[in-house]
């Protein structure tokens, strides 16, 4: 089993060093040394004596994190980037599920802290975070991760997210810029600040274009169980059947996540429409099954990994330094990434109406 002196030999650095980032102390580190310390630990997997630490320090190194649904692969592959960095910086990863749901979010947080764990990575996006106000009033250093911090900065102790306001826009963009004019829009409940912000942004590009998204054209998760994070894909799958059934059916559908718009791939198949001659398809998030769908999804990208290594960093920062960080909430630029699931519409008449089997 590898030590500390196999860690700082690989690193090329002194014990003391490898012991410094182990600890957090590393505030004036080059970021070069870190990562180079960090990258030993994972290679080695080197778990340091956390009881030892804990006796020493006082303080549980283990971090909170709480989803929506790892069934979602964006919350799987964040949650495992998130756990990787922390074990880099010496730090466990406790993962909760918890559906968006504040009763279980508030139930997740009082355990959390009862287990002597006091900082938490937010994964949820409810408009209003009220029930967190207690706990970090007891102390809980909470990181918002994937949401902005509009009205809620008081609450966090950090945030990282991508502008989804503007995501949106630039899926919205594209498909007008290739000739759409009735666009859908596919989501599960609206009621998410993530989920609000990217049908705005989709309102907005509509508008500068003099097109408008009727009610026609909204499918907001009417059959979900919650939010809809564990069904998205069958969601997807039942919500473009319905749009496409209709006497006016859109010729793109943007989708709130692209496991939304896999099922919508799904569903649109099943009544005959070819993508993305018949019908074109738009994601949010680019997660690994979006590239190697038939076709490839459109979509818009999250820069995960580059979020994962900022919300652990700010976190652990502020736990350890109990200062505010004039940089501790950061809003990422998101990518468009179009393939293949996007396209002029057809110029050939389209069936006015598909009966749905």
């Amino acid at each position: 089993m590898a030590g500390i002196k196999d860690v700082a030999k690989r690193a090329g650095v002194s014990v003391s060093t490898v012991s410094n980032v182990i600890n957090g102390r590393h505030a004036k580190m080059a970021d070069q040394t870190l990562r180079r310390v960090q990258d030993a630990i994972a290679d080695l997997k080197y778990t340091p004596n956390a009881v030892a630490r804990q006796l020493q320090s006082g303080q549980i190194r283990t971090l909170g994190l709480i989803v929506p649904s790892v069934a979602n692969p964006f919350w799987g592959n964040a949650s495992q980037m998130i756990e990787k960095e922390a074990k880099a910086r010496g730090y466990q990863v406790l993962i909760c599920n918890a559906e968006r749901d504040p009763e279980a979010e508030d139930s997740y947080l009082t355990s959390l802290h009862g287990s002597g764990i006091r900082g938490v990575i937010l994964g949820s996006s409810p408009v209003s975070l009220d029930h967190l106000r207690r706990h970090a009033e007891k102390g809980m250093c909470i990181a918002a991760f994937d949401r902005n911090t509009q009205g809620i900065q008081d609450l966090l102790a950090c945030s990282v997210s991508v502008d989804q306001e503007a995501g949106a826009r630039m899926a919205a963009r594209h498909l007008i810029g290739q000739g759409h004019r009735r666009i859908g829009f596919i989501s599960g409940p609206i009621g998410t600040a993530s989920r609000i912000a990217r049908l705005e942004g989709l309102r907005v590009e509509l508008d500068r274009a003099g097109l408008q998204i009727g009610d026609d054209l909204l499918w907001l998760g009417r059959t979900a169980t919650g939010f809809g994070d564990s069904q998205a894909a069958e969601l997807g799958r039942s919500a473009i059947r319905e749009l496409l059934t209709q006497d006016d059916p859109p010729t793109a559908v943007f989708c709130v996540n692209d496991m939304y718009a896999i099922g919508a791939l799904s569903g649109a198949r099943e009544l005959g429409y070819r993508v993305p001659q018949d019908l074109s398809v738009v994601g949010f998030d680019d997660i690994y099954l979006a590239k190697v769908m038939s076709p490839p999804l459109t979509t818009v990208q999250q820069p995960l990994e580059k979020m994962a290594q900022l919300v652990v960093a700010k976190l652990i920062r502020s736990l350890e330094s109990k200062i505010e960080a004039p940089d501790r909430n950061v809003e990422l630029r998101p990518e468009l990434i179009v393939r293949s699931s996007t396209a002029h519409p057809n110029e050939i008449p389209r069936k006015q109406k598909v009966i749905a089997t």
